[in-house]
């Protein structure tokens, strides 16, 4: 069973490693993967979550994540509570279980099959993705009756941000959440791009090498999945060839707005 473990807790944390040694303890056959996001971004968590979720992916692939700011109450928390443990099942076939923040299952929401809370406590630990909710998710995955709630609305999940950074990747490029449409990307034509405070002229492209090295573009990038009724989204990139665009535009955070004139 392939687990995706999307989290930030920070790339090659002690975290992480923790986690995957509880998981493990309740699916020993699990192979698991690390996925990194920055400190408290469910954007990026969630962007994670569809583009592997919503893309094939083998029989039984569960995703886990963890991204849990718990500002669903900012008031004192008692026994460290936070927000509750969710599970959905996507049309590949693949699982996602974790704490249903922010924008985290903001991608999902349209095309999920089904939508459940785990039932599974929302407190008891400061570390809840180590000592609470691996044995739940275990319990999920091999299809205990008992894992699962009431069922969850989509309806009540706020949609995905337009216009904005989702994702950094290691190359530095930027992805967006800017669907592409072909009606509208028109190659070869130079555009003014604005992240934040600082701008930089841009190539719009139709393909990552069609530009020259050392130019900035803006293209329909990797990321993607299908979409309900037929159909995939594709998300422009801001990326810069042979360079880091995350570092041109003074390394934005994930979430910061993006604006095309």
């Amino acid at each position: 069973m392939l687990v995706h473990i999307i989290a930030d807790y920070g790339s090659g944390d002690l975290a992480f490693a923790e986690v995957v040694q509880r998981i493990k303890l309740y699916l020993p056959d699990a192979e698991l993967i690390p996925v990194p996001v920055p400190p408290f971004s469910t954007l990026a968590a969630g962007f994670c979550i569809a583009q592997l979720g919503l893309n094939a992916a083998p029989p039984g692939t569960l995703i886990y994540h963890n991204v849990a700011p718990r500002l669903d109450d900012h008031a004192a928390r008692p026994g460290n509570a936070g927000e509750g443990l969710a599970y959905a099942r996507l049309p590949t076939g693949v699982r996602v279980i974790g704490v249903n923040s922010g924008y985290a299952l903001s991608f999902i929401k349209d095309v999920a099959e089904k939508f459940r809370w785990a039932a599974s406590p929302a407190e008891g630990s400061q570390f809840r993705s180590r000592d609470v909710f691996p044995q739940a998710a275990a319990a999920i995955a091999l299809g205990l009756p008992s894992a699962l709630g009431d069922e969850i609305d989509p309806g009540a999940l706020p949609p995905p941000p337009s216009s904005v950074i989702a994702y950094v990747d290691g190359y530095g490029n930027l992805k967006t959440t800017i669907a592409f449409d072909a009606k509208k990307v028109r190659p070869g034509k130079h555009i003014r791009v604005r992240v934040n405070d600082r701008e930089q002229e841009a190539l719009v492209s139709d393909g990552t090498f069609a530009v020259r090295h050392g130019e900035l573009a803006f293209a329909p990038g990797s990321s993607g999945w299908p979409v309900r009724h037929g159909g995939e989204v594709r998300w422009m990139e801001i990326f810069l060839r042979g360079g880091n665009a995350w570092d041109l535009f003074k390394k934005p955070a994930i979430g910061s707005a993006i604006a095309i004139a």
